[in-house]
């Protein structure tokens, strides 16, 4: 049995070990940045940890789910449920609480569309967070609009970006990017999670990015099942972007309406949508961006004449390698390709974030 026993000290001192690290906790935490007004849960502190509460007096178990994983919450005397989960990446992330089974929002957090639901949502504080910061800088406008979908036959909504100076220069028009969001989210995520107007409005004033109209809309991606993408269809999509949207947009906002003023990208699955669309008409949009969402290959945008850049990212977490591999390869081939790989991060809006960032300057 002696030859058993240095296992079973290596156990326990990973156990106490565990333990240890587990009730050392920096108590340096602060409200979140996008909890509901006057709410102190949930917070963060510098380790990126994320600390929820919640009153719930007959609950049998609390737990906070983030990150793919859950965390047990401890009652006190009065009912009051708290707890922390591990650090988290830098950045925003979607969250629930599980109470007695049921996943539901946080009470003290605004909530925010995504994993195909109105939940809550985490900023843990970043050393690049201002780029997207509320500065005081000339302010773009955000429009909410309805545009006639024939093919669907329905007003689908989408979200105009129109920079700085837009309303008081009348006689300007502007170059177009249409930005898509990712699977199980909609066309309140780059307005919202991915603060794109706050990230333009920046670069704009920096002088960094020339200003642009950008576009977000719905890009009827989550009636397919998880798993299911090969029974993707991009055809319908294809039909109300191209067809109807575009048209809509240059009828009715100052566009320069032509290929060399338009862009195309999407994050995840929007990024997927983006590809297939690019390459179904290489002779809408000359600018192509994939976040964290495929790659092209020379051989698909041999004819692509008229293109002009191509834009290719995701987090350090992810596949990064396929990313350089793939605008190596591109450039071998003559074409204007640039990759970007965020630091520290995964498949998650703070990457994306960044490579909006990235990208913009880039543009026209």
């Amino acid at each position: 049995m002696k030859k058993f026993y240095p296992l079973a000290l290596l156990f326990l001192m990973v156990s106490v070990f565990t333990v240890i690290a587990q009730n050392n906790i920096v108590e340096d935490f602060k409200p979140s940045s996008v909890n509901q007004p006057g709410r102190q849960y949930p917070q963060v502190n510098s380790e990126g940890r994320v600390r929820a509460q919640i009153l719930a007096l007959d609950a049998k178990y609390v737990q906070l789910d983030i990150g793919g994983k859950k965390y047990d919450l401890v009652k006190d005397s009065t009912g009051v449920w708290t707890g922390e989960s591990t650090p988290q990446d830098v950045g925003f992330h979607y969250y629930q609480l599980n109470i007695d089974g049921a996943s539901v929002p946080d009470p003290g957090s605004l909530v925010f569309f995504g994993a195909c639901r109105w939940g809550s949502g985490i900023e843990v504080p970043s050393a690049d967070q201002d780029i997207f910061a509320m500065k005081d800088v000339p302010h773009g406008h955000i429009q909410e609009i309805y545009f006639p979908s024939k093919s669907t036959n329905s007003s689908p909504r989408a979200f105009v970006y129109t920079p700085p100076g837009y309303n008081q220069e009348t006689a300007k028009r502007y170059p177009v990017l249409y930005l898509q969001h990712g699977y199980c989210e909609n066309e309140t995520s780059w307005p919202e999670q991915g603060r794109a107007n706050l990230i333009m409005d920046n670069l704009i004033a920096e002088g960094k990015a020339k200003p642009f109209i950008i576009v977000m809309t719905y890009g009827m991606t989550n009636e397919i099942k998880f798993g299911g993408l090969r029974n993707f269809d991009i055809k319908p999509f294809q039909t109300v972007l191209v067809d109807e949207l575009i048209p809509y947009v240059d009828a009715n906002f100052r566009t320069i309406a032509n290929q060399e003023n338009r862009a195309m990208t999407g994050l995840s699955m929007g990024g997927f949508e983006t590809r297939l669309i690019t390459l179904n008409r290489p002779d809408v949009f000359s600018y192509y961006g994939l976040f964290s969402g495929g790659v092209y290959t020379p051989e698909e945008i041999k004819a692509h004449s008229k293109l002009k850049l191509i834009f290719e990212s995701c987090g350090s977490k992810e596949r990064p390698d396929g990313v350089r591999n793939s605008v190596e390869a591109l450039k071998a081939a003559g074409v204007n390709a640039v990759s970007f790989i965020s630091e520290g991060t995964a498949h998650e809006f703070h990457t994306w974030r960044r490579s909006l960032h990235q990208l913009a300057q880039l543009l026209f």
